[in-house]
């Protein structure tokens, strides 16, 4: 297991260092067609689906099982399936639900086989956020299927690891998802109109970032209570997913009134450019990475993030003059305000040490680059 995962890392990073600098440096592809939603609407109903099975599965559980997923969960590790089987709507729902025997793939098939579109459509809608074409750039490039091949074959590397009756069923089903999903994202893609990019300005970036660290708790919540079976987990989570919400739509509305700078600061240019470059750098190797850390190598995982870094700002640094000094400074700033963040971010998922330290990086990074262009 620790060898696959580790070559599929190895393999995703360097057809990524191979491709998408071409890509970032392609020339802009309008859409064609009549205009279609973007990734984020795509991701709401992917979302909706994986609960409403979630419902379903909880149905299937109290009227197959008697309430027990002891069926299931003792293939699986603990934290799993901690089901909302109390709920009195979701009993009465249950007990009056027709043949429930036919519910049976909810468990583990229907999630194998949407988990793929989730992952992808939530980078798709952070691309997109930071600048639409490159993320039309990306759907038309080799990176979409390649990605969908390299995070299934790692969800497939899992599953095997994890063995349990459905296995097979469900490495079968993420193979059909592995083909579907970048045709019809690439299609979507392909007719999508919109021309947004965020601007290089303090306001326009922290959007971004404030935009970003809303989704990204969003996601979590739904690994959490979906994608773990633990929908029972969902009502305390409820203040939490609300509250993301709410900004994430402030943000995106605020995102819609902002305009470019006339003369864009040089540190801030280079940051969006840096971020635009990692973006299409981390979308082919980014599952493997996830999972690296905890079912390969870590030090090769971190090589591998910290080799992706270094190329995007290589990148950046080749396309935009900054000074030295001013990247220094900002990016000081960032390394102390990540690692602030991170020590006092309370223990959960090693993923929200890993997003608080992110968002206090780009945030610290975004005001001083910001005040030092200012002063400058």
């Amino acid at each position: 297991m620790n060898v696959a995962v580790d070559t599929v890392v190895l393999v995703s990073v360097v057809l990524a260092l191979a491709l998408a600098p071409r890509v970032v440096r392609g020339r802009a592809v309008p859409g064609a067609g009549r205009p279609v939603p973007p990734p984020l609407a795509a991701l709401v109903v992917v979302t909706g689906l994986i609960y409403v099975n979630q419902v379903l599965f909880t149905v299937y559980v109290l009227r197959v099982h008697g309430g027990d997923p002891s069926f299931i969960a003792r293939y699986l590790p603990t934290g799993w399936f901690d089901l909302a089987s109390a709920n009195p709507v979701l009993r009465r729902l249950a007990f009056g639900f027709p043949a429930p025997s036919l519910l049976a793939p909810s468990v583990l098939r229907v999630q194998a086989f949407l988990e793929l579109p989730f992952v992808l459509l939530a980078f798709a809608t952070v691309v997109r956020w930071l600048d639409a074409g490159l993320w039309r750039r990306i759907a038309r490039s080799a990176l979409l299927p390649l990605a969908s091949v390299s995070y299934t074959v790692v969800f497939c590397l899992v599953e095997w690891d994890l063995r349990n009756p459905y296995t097979v069923d469900d490495i079968v089903v993420r193979g059909v998802s592995a083909v579907v999903t970048p045709y019809v994202l690439a299609r979507l893609a392909a007719r999508e109109t919109g021309a947004s990019r965020t601007p290089a300005s303090m306001p326009g970036l922290l959007v971004f970032i404030g935009s970003l660290g809303a989704l990204g708790v969003l996601v979590l919540v739904v690994y959490d209570t979906a994608l773990l079976y633990n929908l029972g987990r969902l009502g305390e989570r409820l203040p939490m997913t609300a509250s993301a919400v709410g900004v994430l739509i402030v943000l995106r509305r605020l995102a819609a009134r902002l305009a470019e700078p006339s003369t864009p600061g040089p540190t801030l240019a280079f940051v969006r450019h840096t971020l635009g470059n990692w973006l299409a750098l981390f979308f082919l190797p980014a599952l493997a990475v996830r999972y690296g850390v905890m079912f390969g190598t870590p030090q090769l995982v971190a090589a591998s993030g910290l080799l992706m870094v270094v190329t995007a700002v290589g990148l950046a640094w080749r396309d935009v003059a900054v000074q030295a000094w001013r990247l220094g400074a900002a990016v000081l700033a960032a390394a102390v305000g990540a690692c602030a963040a991170a020590w006092v971010t309370p223990e959960s998922y090693y993923e929200v040490t890993l997003l608080s330290a992110t968002a206090a990086f780009l945030v610290t990074g975004v005001v001083v680059g910001g005040l030092v262009d200012d002063r400058a």
